[in-house]
């Protein structure tokens, strides 16, 4: 089915944290850093319309009790109408993951699946597949979770980017979404290998 055909990330945006970014061609690895400089995000430079989007994910280690880092899809980040579906590792608990998704800004579809593993001690890979009237949340090829769109129900279907970052969460809902943050163990790394997106794209790259 086209929805699964994927090819490597070719090349990517970084919005913001140059300096806490860094890219290994030969491992296919792109590495993000929180510490005293704060956090960083990346995103492809096109958008899609539905498809298939994995990596392989490594959370940081310690306590990273406040921090989020997340493999997502969005419309437009910092645009409250955003569509958008998400993979977020809440800081407090490194044996789940919490997923949502967003139509036209509106939420509140968050489900937590546990993991019989921790985020941080080895690589695991992380699926997002989405279809005009599906969307199904994958890790190391099993579903965990599986959204069918209702008749009645708001479902994302405006062109997305891809995005990832790692940044400090602690003060939402004041704590207790994410934990809450201590630096314990700064500075704070999470790794994402072999990315890959759909092989068809919405839209020519966008401008810098």
């Amino acid at each position: 089915m086209e929805c699964r055909e994927t090819r490597a990330l070719p090349e990517f945006a970084i919005d913001y944290g140059h300096e806490a970014l860094s890219h290994n061609d030969d491992e296919r690895e792109i590495s993000l850093t929180f510490d005293g400089r704060g956090g960083t995000r990346w995103r492809t430079h096109v958008k899609f319309e539905s498809g298939t989007f994995s990596a392989k994910i490594l959370t940081p280690e310690g306590d990273t009790s406040g921090l989020n880092t997340s493999f997502y899809l969005s419309s437009q980040e910092g645009d409250n109408s955003q569509d958008e579906i998400d993979f977020d590792f809440l800081g407090k608990d490194k044996t789940s993951v919490h997923t949502n998704y967003y139509s036209k800004g509106n939420g509140n579809h968050e489900m937590i699946c546990h993991l019989n593993f921790d985020t941080s001690k080895g690589f695991h890979e992380y699926t997002i597949r989405w279809l005009p009237s599906r969307i199904e949340w994958l890790v190391d090829g099993k579903t965990v979770r599986s959204e069918e769109k209702r008749e009645a129900d708001c479902f994302p279907q405006m062109p997305m980017y891809l995005y990832a970052s790692l940044w400090n969460a602690s003060d939402i809902d004041n704590g207790r979404w994410a934990g809450s943050y201590s630096a314990s163990h700064a500075p704070y790394v999470c790794k994402y290998r072999d990315v890959r997106i759909p092989v068809h794209s919405h839209s020519k790259k966008a401008s810098q």
